[in-house]
């Protein structure tokens, strides 16, 4: 069975936006996830990426436009600016690692996470808005949320971001198969092909 190594952060829009699409390719082709959350502004500092306030005002505004394309192309509906975006989002990432540990799937609570920040304009920070969308996702919400709060937990999140800077992945999402990195959620299309065909992983030219 084929693995794809996921890195992504709860507080990414694209992340959100293919989440489904994703998850969708992953039943079809009957794929492992493997689910890695990492500390978003830290990979950008390590990797050039620029955070979105230090973005020069063309790249912005056609971030918007984008999203506005996207929102269509996925049939989603989403504020471009929902209220408490962007979030303090270590603790919903380490949450999804505390599901992950705890041998469970953490992609509903993804899901439901999301849709809450980006389709309700609710505050992803906020440990009651976690319990009540890990309860509806069938977790343990005390459990997981007393988890995510572990040295073991940390431990992960950093070294999930040592790793991705390490191996050059360089944003959210970026979905990595055989080796092989597929950055943006734009790129699912061309993962499907490569799980469809089944061919050997293309690499960077010595």
């Amino acid at each position: 069975m084929s693995k794809i190594d996921y890195y992504f952060s709860m507080v990414s829009p694209w992340a959100f936006i293919g989440h489904d699409t994703f998850m969708d390719i992953v039943k079809r082709h009957d794929v492992d996830v493997a689910y890695h959350p990492v500390k978003l502004l830290e990979v950008f500092e390590n990797t050039g990426g620029t955070p979105l306030p230090k973005r020069h005002v063309s790249r912005t505004n056609y971030r918007l436009l984008e999203l506005q394309r996207w929102r269509e192309k996925r049939g989603l509906e989403f504020d471009l600016n929902p209220p408490h975006w962007p979030f303090p989002f270590q603790m919903a990432d380490q949450v999804v690692i505390a599901i992950q540990q705890s041998g469970n799937d953490p992609s509903g609570f993804m899901r439901a996470g999301f849709r809450a920040s980006w389709m309700e304009g609710r505050d992803m920070s906020d440990e009651a808005v976690l319990a009540e969308l890990l309860t509806a996702t069938g977790h343990d919400a005390a459990a997981i949320l007393a988890a995510a709060k572990t040295d073991k937990v940390a431990e992960t999140y950093a070294a999930n971001t040592a790793l991705c800077c390490e191996k050059g992945y360089f944003g959210s999402p970026g979905y990595v198969l055989n080796g092989e990195l597929f950055w943006g959620q734009d790129r699912l299309d061309l993962l499907d092909d490569a799980l469809s065909s089944k061919r050997a992983p293309y690499s960077i030219p010595a």
